[in-house]
């Protein structure tokens, strides 16, 4: 063949491929070596972090939980395009108000940024002028009603907002507290949990309260899944803002959260809120590959086999105790929180310390200045074990690691 001709024939290749379905480019004609893979890089050992297995419970500073790999799925798939943030902020709630039962929602910076959202929300409805002003409002300082024991550290969230706090204990004292700069009620649902001291107004007085008085009333239940029935519980009693944390068993992106309930108290909070460029929201941004996460978590988590995943976590306890329990004098309880708060199953491990010579304490701390590095739980009496967030191949490794380090402390 010709030169000339070798190279139209060439030339028409790539339209012949397309016609049988293939594009066929030059290049492809000609042999090459397959490409190494590249080498996968490791974070964790770029910066000289030491990742952790999570043998103790859904804890900020432990970085929440581990995202679905649907919720990464949405994450990546949406990261090389652009979004106009107010659209997907409202068909993102509203999917997500569909998912459950109520009238509005929104995902937000994590539950502590809901609580703000939420109080401004209450301080300024639709007002403009309101949201530039503050957490200055001019006037009397706006109040919110709280109850005693429901005083937590993260009640400053409410606190930014310009509000003061008025305690009450009984529905007698939230009667006469209500005047008019009230603003709103906050209940905290963990209280009980946290505190171990019973609500002096239980949830429903509380809501009947507030609503002889038009004040809205405002749940902070961030912890508080499981069970499912919590997402949908608290807006049947009749609180007008709810907010759940997205990264703790939801398992969504831990700096994400959920506010829903009333429509018109959550369009105000989207006001008050990023990509709107003054209110006292702007700092708690929360960009669209977590918007579109939190919807992927909040969805798997609703069609999730919640009693198979109890199971799950009953038989991990099993195999830990199975381990753990060839040990002389070691023994092995199955924990079950009541919650509200952290409702799962745990387990308790005790043993005769004059046999084992090693405290609770002395092994939480050898676990995680060990290789791999694990956080549990303990103190004096007994070592505290998590198995909700471990991943499956992790359940005997705790357990062997714990087995290792009794073993050497033997008398």
């Amino acid at each position: 063949m010709k030169r000339r001709e070798l190279i139209r024939n060439l030339s028409v290749l790539p339209v012949a491929g397309v016609a049988i379905g293939a594009s066929l480019p030059i290049e492809s004609l000609i042999a090459a070596p397959a490409a190494a893979p590249a080498p996968k890089r490791d974070f964790f050992k770029e910066l000289g972090v030491t990742p952790k297995i999570n043998a103790g419970g859904t804890m900020t500073f432990l970085s929440g939980s581990l995202m679905l790999p649907e919720v990464l799925e949405a994450i990546n798939s949406t990261a090389h395009d652009f979004a106009n943030m107010y659209e997907l902020q409202d068909k993102a709630g509203a999917k997500i108000a569909e998912m459950l039962n109520c009238e509005a929602a929104m995902v937000t910076s994590g539950a502590a940024a809901a609580l703000v959202l939420g109080t401004a929300a209450a301080l300024t409805g639709m007002d403009r002028k309101k949201m530039e002003q503050l957490p200055n409002l001019p006037g009397p300082q706006r109040e919110v009603i709280i109850q005693k024991s429901h005083r937590y550290i993260f009640d400053q969230a409410v606190r930014n907002t310009g509000i003061k706090f008025v305690e009450v204990e009984g529905p007698e004292q939230m009667e006469k507290a209500i005047n008019e700069n009230t603003v709103m009620a906050l209940f905290f649902n963990g209280a009980v949990s946290w505190f171990g001291v019973p609500d002096s107004i239980t949830h429903e007085e509380f809501v009947a309260i507030a609503k002889r008085h038009k004040i809205p009333t405002f749940i902070d239940a961030a912890a508080d899944v499981p069970p499912v029935e919590n997402l949908f519980k608290f807006q049947k009693i009749g609180f007008d803002l709810i907010t759940f944390s997205g990264g703790k068993m939801i398992r969504g992106p831990q700096s994400a959260g959920l506010l829903f309930g009333r429509k018109d108290l959550i369009e105000a909070a989207k006001l008050n809120s990023s990509p709107h460029e003054c209110p006292i929201g702007r700092p708690m941004k929360v960009n669209k590959e977590e918007i579109f996460g939190m919807y992927a978590a909040l969805k798997s988590y609703l069609e999730r086999d919640h009693k198979a995943e109890w199971q799950e976590w009953l038989d991990r306890i099993k195999r830990i105790s199975k381990i753990l329990e060839k040990i002389q004098t070691v023994k092995c309880e199955t924990k079950i929180n009541p919650g509200p708060a952290n409702a799962f199953p745990g387990m308790s491990i005790s043993w005769d310390q004059t046999k084992i010579k090693i405290k609770p304490r002395e092994v939480v701390i050898a676990l995680e200045q060990g290789t791999p590095s694990i956080i549990a739980g303990g103190g004096d009496e007994s070592l505290s074990v998590g198995v909700v967030l471990l991943q499956p191949k992790q359940v005997d490794i705790v357990a062997e690691r714990i087995k290792e380090i009794l073993e050497q402390n033997m008398a």
